[in-house]
C-alpha cells in the first residue's frame, strides 16, 4: 500500500508539472485568464485519467527500476489514449472541460518524456550509472569485442548494463566490411579482427571476448592467435547450443577452451527415436561416474526413463554424478548404485531388483600405459566384465546392451585396446547365438576431449607448473570428440542397431598432439619455448603413432546418420570361440603378463603385443 501511494503520488506530481508547462509553452508563458478559469477542474480530470489508464495499462504492478521496451509502449499508450479521450471531450465541449488542442498534444509529449525519463532514471541508479562504482574499485578492464552481431551487441549491452562485471567496452571487430566505422550501443566498430595491433596504438585494452559462437574452430583459432600476439588475454562467450537454449546468459563469458579451436560440428540427433528407444524404460548406465557415462546419465534422462540406474563402484564419482541430477531436479528418477560389475552375487541381485531394460556399458579401464605393466586387470574388467554382464543381460531379457568400445580396438597394439577387441568378438559371438530378444551393439570412437586421465588434464596441470608439457612424439596423432557429442552419437547408434554391428563415430580430422600442446600454451598466455617448453619422450609401451579406423576383415555400410558408420566382420563371429574369454580368465593371475598377452594374441589375432 506504502509504495502504490508513492507511486500515486510520484507520477501525479509529474503529470501536474507537464499540464502545466504544456500551458505555459501553448501560451509564451503568459495563458489568457479564460483559459485559466477551469484549469484547476481540467488538471483534475487529466491527472485521474491519466493515473487510471496508467493502472489499465500495467505501470503500477512494475518495478519502477526495471524499464524495457514494452513498459515504454505501455506508458505511451496510456498518454496516447488519454490525449485521444481529451481531444474528444474537446470537441464536444471546448474548453470548459477540455484544455486547448496545443496544450493536449503538447502534454501528450512532456507526460511520455518525463514518466520514461523517471523510470529510467531509476533503471541507471539500479544499474550503478550514478553510483560511481564505474570502475569497480579500480579494477575496470577495458575489452575489445569480436563480432558485431546480434550476441556480440547483446554482449555490450549487458556489460554497459551491469557495471558489477567490471568490463569496459571500447570496440568491436568484425569480418563484415558493412559494419565498419558504425557504432553499436555507442561502442564503435573499429575494422576487422586484423586490425586489432593497429587500435591498440591509439586505444589499449586488456581483453579479447570472441562473441562468434557461430564461427568455425578455425577462424576462431585465427583470432585466438591474433589476439596472444598482441599480448591480450583471450575470451569466449558460450556456445550456441547453450545460448538458444537458454542455459546460459550471452555475458557468461569463459577463457578460450581447446574445444573451440578443434570446431566440432553440432551433432544432429533424431530426438524422436532417441526418446522412443529410452521413455518409460527402465535404464541401466554402468560406470556412471566417469565421464561417458556421467554425459550418457545426464542426456538419457531427458528422454523420460521410468528409472535411471546409475552403477559405479567408485563412491566418490557416483556420488558427485547423483547430486548433478538431484540438482538438476531429477532425484526421484536417479537410482545410484555402487557395485562391481565383476560382483558375481551383487550384480544378479540387482537385475532381479530392478529388471533394466536397456543397458549402457561404459565401466571399463581405459589407460593404455598403466593397463600394459597389468594386463590382467585389463583383461579382468574389459574382457571378463563385459562378458558376465552381456550373460546377464541375455538372461534377464534385456531389451538392448550397448558397449562402449573404442578406436585403439583396432589392430590393436596395447593390452587397453586388445581386451575392448576381445569384448566385441565375445558379444558378436553371443549376438550370433543368442537365442533372447537381446541385442548387443557395440560403439566405437576416439579420444574425448577433457576426460579423466586424458591429454589435456594433463597438459594444464603441466602448464600451470611452468612446463615443460610432455609429448610423447613429434609426430604422434589422435582423433578427438567433445563429450556431449560422443555421448548422443553412442544414444544415436544405439537406436540403429540390430544386434551385433560396431559402430564407428566420424571423429572428423587427427590432431596433432604436438599442436595441441601448442595451441593449450598460447590459450594459457604464454609463449612456446620461451615460457613453456614442449618435451618429447618417446611412445610408451603400448601406444601407436596414428589410430585407425577399421581392421583389414571389416568393411562398413552406411547408416541412417552421417556422422555415424556401420562395420560388419566379414567372417562369421561364430568362429571366434565363445569360451575364449572363459579359457584366457583361468591363466589370469597364474602366468606372467608376456605369457598373457601371448595368449591374448591367439584369441585376437591382429593384435601386435609389446613384450618386456
Amino acid at each position: 500500500m506504502v509504495r502504490l501511494i508513492g507511486l500515486l503520488l510520484l507520477y501525479g506530481m509529474t503529470l501536474s508539472g507537464a499540464l502545466w508547462l504544456s500551458y505555459q509553452l501553448r501560451f509564451d508563458f503568459s495563458p489568457a485568464p479564460e483559459y485559466l478559469i477551469h484549469f484547476g477542474l481540467i488538471l483534475t480530470c487529466m491527472i485521474g485519467l491519466k493515473l487510471v489508464l496508467l493502472l489499465v495499462f500495467g505501470q503500477f504492478g512494475s518495478l519502477l527500476s526495471y524499464f524495457g521496451i514494452q513498459d515504454l509502449a505501455r506508458i505511451f499508450l496510456a498518454t496516447l489514449s488519454a490525449a485521444g479521450i481529451a481531444l474528444g471531450v474537446w470537441f464536444f465541449n471546448g474548453i470548459s472541460y477540455a484544455p486547448p488542442r496545443a496544450v493536449i498534444l503538447t502534454d501528450l509529449m512532456l507526460s511520455f518524456l518525463a514518466l520514461c525519463a523517471i523510470r529510467m532514471g531509476f533503471r541507471l541508479l539500479r544499474e550503478g550509472y550514478f553510483g560511481g562504482d564505474d570502475d569497480v574499485g579500480g579494477q575496470c578492464r577495458q575489452v575489445g569485442i569480436i563480432g558485431a552481431g546480434d550476441v556480440g551487441a547483446s554482449l555490450v549491452k549487458d556489460l554497459l548494463m551491469r557495471r558489477g562485471f567490471g568490463m569496459k567496452p571500447v570496440a568491436f571487430f568484425d569480418d563484415d566490411p558493412g559494419k565498419w566505422n558504425t557504432s553499436i550501443h555507442g561502442v564503435p566498430v573499429a575494422g576487422a579482427p586484423e586490425t586489432i595491433p593497429e587500435f591498440l596504438r591509439k586505444t589499449k585494452f586488456e581483453e579479447a571476448i570472441i562473441a562468434m559462437p557461430g564461427a568455425s574452430g578455425k577462424r576462431v583459432k585465427e583470432i585466438v592467435q591474433l589476439a596472444t600476439r598482441a599480448g591480450l588475454k583471450s575470451e569466449i562467450v558460450p556456445s550456441l547450443e547453450q545460448l538458444v537454449t537458454g542455459k546460459v546468459r550471452v555475458s557468461r563469458i569463459r577463457p578460450v577452451e581447446v574445444e573451440d579451436l578443434l570446431g566440432r560440428e553440432q551433432v544432429s540427433l533424431d530426438s524422436a527415436a532417441i526418446a522412443k528407444f529410452i521413455e518409460d524404460r527402465v535404464v541401466m548406465v554402468t560406470g556412471a561416474g566417469g565421464s561417458i557415462g556421467g554425459e550418457l546419465c545426464r542426456q538419457i534422462s531427458r528422454y523420460n526413463p521410468s528409472r535411471l540406474l546409475m552403477l559405479d563402484q567408485s563412491e566418490p564419482s557416483l556420488f558427485l554424478i547423483e547430486q548433478e541430477m538431484v540438482d538438476a531436479g531429477m532425484g526421484a528418477l536417479v537410482q545410484p548404485l555402487v557395485a562391481d560389475i565383476l560382483d558375481r552375487h551383487r550384480m544378479p541381485y540387482l537385475f532381479k531388483r530392478f529388471k533394466p531394460q536397456v543397458i549402457f556399458h561404459a565401466a571399463a579401464h581405459k589407460h593404455v600405459y598403466l593397463m600394459e605393466r597389468q594386463p590382467a586387470e585389463a583383461i579382468y574388467n574389459n574382457s571378463v566384465g563385459t562378458r558376465l554382464l552381456a550373460q546377464m543381460a541375455a538372461e534377464h531379457g534385456v531389451s538392448a546392451f550397448v558397449m562402449i568400445s573404442t578406436d585403439k580396438a583396432i589392430n590393436p597394439t596395447s593390452v587397453m585396446g586388445a581386451s575392448k577387441r576381445l569384448a566385441e568378438i565375445y558379444l558378436q559371438s553371443l549376438q550370433a547365438n543368442n537365442h533372447t530378444a537381446t541385442k548387443f551393439i557395440m560403439v566405437r570412437f576416439g579420444n574425448v576431449l577433457g576426460s579423466s586421465g586424458s591429454v589435456i588434464p594433463i597438459f594444464k596441470k603441466q602448464i600451470a607448473a611452468g612446463g615443460p608439457v610432455t609429448v610423447t612424439h613429434a609426430d604422434v596423432t589422435r582423433y578427438f570428440m567433445t563429450i556431449p557429442e560422443a555421448s548422443g552419437l553412442v544414444m544415436q547408434a544405439s537406436v540403429l542397431g540390430k544386434g551385433g554391428e560396431i559402430f564407428v563415430l566420424d571423429m572428423g580430422q587427427p590432431v596433432k598432439i604436438v599442436d595441441l600442446a601448442r595451441q593449450m600454451i598460447e590459450l594459457s598466455g604464454f609463449r612456446v619455448g620461451e615460457d613453456v617448453d614442449i618435451k618429447f619422450t618417446g611412445l610408451k609401451p603400448g601406444e601407436k603413432l596414428y589410430e585407425e579406423l577399421q581392421h583389414l576383415d571389416e568393411h562398413h555400410l552406411p547408416t541412417g546418420h552421417p556422422r555415424i558408420m556401420r562395420f560388419v566382420p566379414r567372417n562369421d563371429a561364430r568362429e571366434s570361440s565363445a569360451k575364449a574369454i572363459a579359457e584366457i580368465e583361468s591363466a589370469l593371475y597364474k602366468v606372467s603378463n608376456n605369457e598373457l598377452k601371448a595368449l591374448l594374441k591367439k584369441v585376437v589375432s591382429e593384435y601386435t603385443p609389446f613384450f618386456d
